[in-house]
């Protein structure tokens, strides 16, 4: 199960990089979030995800961040934005349950 999830994340992975940046939404503070350091984040703890267990601190990170998500979200009026981070907070939940099955 956990090598197939790791395939799945590696997919989401692929699609993200795939998909410009939306530009309205660089440099823009979006409830307290930097949205352009939210992309990043995400993509960082999901390649230290697929590499390995996360420290505590980082998989403490990818919690914080996933919260920013769901977060910022509702919020998001645009479209393709609200898609784009869609996918964005899928690929770190995706990240937090493979996190969640090495810890058993």
């Amino acid at each position: 199960m956990l090598k197939e999830k790791l395939d799945a994340l590696a997919q989401m992975m692929a699609e993200h990089v795939a998909r410009p940046f939306p530009p309205s939404f660089r440099g823009l503070d979006f409830e307290g979030q930097d949205m352009l350091l939210l992309d990043a984040d995400a993509y960082g703890y999901a390649a230290g995800v697929r590499k390995g267990p996360l420290s505590e601190q980082h998989r403490a990170g990818l919690a914080r961040l996933t919260s920013v998500c769901v977060k910022v979200l509702p919020a998001i009026d645009d479209e393709y934005v609200a898609e784009y981070y869609t996918h964005v907070r899928d690929m770190a939940v995706l990240a937090a349950e493979i996190e969640s099955l090495r810890e058993k």
